[in-house]
C-alpha cells in the first residue's frame, strides 16, 4: 500500500498566504478574484458611516448576533476573501481557532460596504455579485461616489446570483431594511 499525498490546492495556499500577512496597522489586505489587494485605512467620512451604521444595528439585532469590521468571509466561487466594511454573523456560525480564519459568506446576514474613490466600482460590480451568489440576505451599499450624488443602494431576497429586490436612497432619506436585521437607518446622518 502506498501513501497518498494530498498537496493543498491553489485556492488553500492563497488563503494561507493571505492569513499570514504582515499588514501595516489600520490598512486591509483583501483577496479579490486570486489577488491580494491592500487598502490603506478610510479616512474619516467613511469612519462616521460606519459608526452610524454600527450603532442603529447594535439597537435592532439580537443579543446571538455579531457585528464584525475586520471579519474575511470567504467567497471560493469568485477565488476572493472580502473584508466588509461591516458584516452581521449569527454568533454560532463565527469561526473558532485561527483568528485569521474567514467566515464562509453562507453564514453573513448582512454586509455593508462603503465606497472609496478607490474601491467604488469593486463594491458596486465585484461584491454585489459575490454577495448575492453566496445568498448573502441583504446586501447595503453607501456609495458616497455615485454618479449622480450620494446614495445608499439596499439590495436583498438574492436567488440563483442575483438580487431580487434594490432600493435606492439619496443621502438624507431613511432606508428600511427587512428582515432578517428589521430597522431603519437615517442616511441624513450620513
Amino acid at each position: 500500500m502506498t501513501a497518498e499525498v494530498l498537496l493543498p490546492s491553489a485556492w488553500e495556499n492563497l488563503v494561507r498566504t493571505w492569513q499570514e500577512l504582515d499588514v501595516p496597522e489600520g490598512w486591509r489586505a483583501e483577496i479579490i478574484e486570486e489577488s491580494i489587494v491592500m487598502t490603506p485605512p478610510p479616512d474619516t467620512g467613511h469612519n462616521l458611516i460606519a459608526s452610524r451604521v454600527t450603532k442603529a444595528l447594535v439597537r435592532a439585532i439580537p443579543d446571538d448576533w455579531e457585528i464584525f469590521q475586520t471579519q474575511g468571509v470567504s467567497v471560493p466561487l469568485r477565488s476572493s476573501v472580502f473584508i466588509p466594511d461591516l458584516v452581521v454573523i449569527p454568533r454560532e456560525r463565527v469561526p473558532g481557532g485561527d483568528p485569521a480564519e474567514p467566515t464562509p459568506i453562507e453564514h453573513a446576514l448582512l454586509a455593508v460596504e462603503i465606497t472609496s474613490r478607490s474601491n467604488a466600482d469593486t463594491d458596486r460590480k465585484t461584491k454585489l455579485w459575490s454577495y448575492a451568489h453566496g445568498g448573502v440576505p441583504l446586501y447595503l451599499l453607501v456609495d458616497r461616489f455615485a454618479e449622480n450624488g450620494p446614495e445608499v443602494m439596499l439590495y436583498s431576497n438574492p436567488e440563483n446570483g442575483i438580487y431580487q429586490d434594490t432600493h435606492r436612497a439619496p443621502f438624507g432619506k431613511p432606508v428600511t431594511l427587512p428582515a432578517p436585521c428589521e430597522l431603519t437607518i437615517d442616511s441624513g446622518e450620513f
